[in-house]
């Protein structure tokens, strides 16, 4: 079957987030599994020519796509996937996608995500190659299955083309006034109060594909179950309700390619499940590059997170007090709200001995954390999957993490478990969005640590855990094919 993948970002070649790491996994499973992939991104002036070999499609030369009440000229550039035969396209429009960030706050958002949408299915057509799918993720894509729907219904390449749309985070929902659909040249009549379109007054691209799409997706089982709820749907749960019997939860998978101790890049000692000697020189020598002693009885407590709210460092900095008095250390990487990057640059010069930090992004002591750590900490309010738990467990480092979304559906409570009659439990967690609940956790984390069998038990178990990616490749193919076989 032929996919097309529809993504505003994959990895190798920009990455902002989680949703890279699956554009760039999931199509490489998919055509593992016997799928003909091709992969849609922006062409953004961040990404490398040359590095990644883009070649320009001179066969299809100038595109003229109409946004807005303006013609603008797109390009087609191509490349393929690293160690695979998946074809990526890249949707050159620099009027557009040449800014300094990958996402903005410009007034012509809108518009960016509009010629995207318009130049994906442009190229196909161009190229007369007709999708049975077409596999869309999040609210940056979400105007295709209306297009295909509507302003191509009468198009015999798309007479058999169904569309996927994969919701990353229900958070984010591309909200705009309703002279978009306008712009987008989308008929107006699918606007009105608590429509197909509409949410509070606003035109959302994120809602237009969930309520257009044949069929809708999520990253985790529990988070398809949480954004049905007021909590968790930030104000599309009734769109979801209605819909709920086309919703699946799939989680994501990893890429143990670039995550794996046993032959981990940028890891300076490498280890595995049978031999986990080089964990313990990972972590002599992550301290000694924070300047922090090294004591084998004093657990090390790893976080790599956007430092914002609904990642959990409200109730960490609610607990604070408690937290900073237990024996531990920390070790902090990430960058986000101004507020939450003070508390930790604070927190490095009043406990120099036990608490060090990173503000910003780096890529290598991201997997140096995951490896010299002996705890990891995720007390997010919501996580729609989370992948740096399942870093975590595949190097040994026993995650504490708040039940939610994929972070419930990855770790078992080892405590739970054990209350239940089985040693299959592979961290700590609790229910509570509290810093108490967070405080407790961390601590039962640090009173199991000193005994080696068990904590050995712990980490065995979450480290011959397999999240690779064949197994939600496979439930994908079979959505594929039971939308393949459906009756429209």
């Amino acid at each position: 079957m032929k996919i097309a993948f529809v993504s505003s970002e994959a990895v190798p070649f920009i990455k902002t987030g989680g949703l890279a790491d699956v554009s760039g996994a999931l199509p490489k499973a998919l055509a593992n599994l016997g799928c003909e992939v091709k992969v849609y991104i922006p062409k953004y002036s961040d990404i490398d020519d040359t590095q990644f070999d883009l070649q320009y499609r001179r066969d299809i030369g100038e595109i003229s796509i109409k946004v807005a009440g303006n013609t603008r000229i797109v390009k087609l550039y191509q490349s393929k996937l690293p160690e695979s035969n998946v074809i990526i396209v890249f949707i050159d429009c620099p009027y557009y996608f040449h800014r300094e960030t990958v996402y903005t706050i410009d007034e012509d958002e809108d518009e960016r995500f509009i010629l995207f949408s318009k130049g994906v299915i442009e190229a196909i057509r161009i190229e007369k190659w007709a999708p049975d799918i077409i596999h869309c993720n999040d609210w940056q894509t979400g105007l295709i299955p209306l297009y295909i729907k509507d302003n191509y219904k009468n198009d015999p390449l798309f007479s058999k083309t169904k569309t996927l749309f994969s919701i990353h985070n229900i958070g984010y929902q591309g909200r705009f006034s309703k002279s978009s659909m306008l712009k987008a040249d989308l008929n107006e009549r699918y606007y009105f109060r608590e429509g197909p379109v509409e949410i509070e007054n606003t035109f959302s691209f994120l809602k237009t594909g969930l309520w257009f799409a044949d069929i809708i997706t999520t990253v985790s089982e529990t988070y398809s179950k949480e954004i049905l709820t007021p909590e968790y749907g930030f104000g599309l749960e009734n769109v979801l309700l209605l819909r709920r019997n086309s919703l699946y939860g799939i989680l994501n998978g990893v890429d143990y390619a670039d995550w794996d101790p046993a032959r981990d890049f940028y890891l300076p000692f490498h280890y595995s499940s049978d031999e986990l000697s080089g964990k313990l020189k990972n972590k002599k020598y992550l301290l000694d590059h924070f300047n922090l002693i090294f004591d084998d009885n004093i657990p090390l407590i790893g976080i790599i997170s956007r430092l914002t709210d609904q990642k959990g460092f409200d109730i960490f900095k609610e607990t604070l007090p408690e937290l900073i008095k237990l024996n531990a250390q920390w070790i902090i990487v990430g960058n986000g709200e101004e507020k939450y990057e003070d508390l930790f640059r604070s927190l490095t010069n009043n406990f120099p001995s036990k608490v060090a930090s990173y503000i910003g992004f780096n890529i290598e002591l991201s997997h140096l954390v995951e490896a010299g750590s002996d705890m990891f900490l995720m007390p997010s309010l919501y996580e729609p999957c989370g992948l740096t738990q399942i870093y975590s467990l595949k190097y040994g480092t026993v995650p504490v993490v708040r039940k939610t979304g994929g972070l419930a559906d990855t770790v078992q409570d080892w405590d739970e478990q054990k209350h239940q009659g089985s040693d299959s439990g592979n961290g700590f967690s609790f229910y509570d969005y509290s810093g108490l609940a967070l405080f407790l956790s961390i601590k039962r984390g640090i009173d199991t640590f000193p005994f080696k069998q068990t904590w050995n038990k712990i980490q065995q178990n979450g480290m011959n855990k397999d999240f690779s990616w064949d197994k939600s490749a496979g439930k994908y193919v079979r959505l594929y094919e039971k939308l393949i076989s459906s009756v429209s």
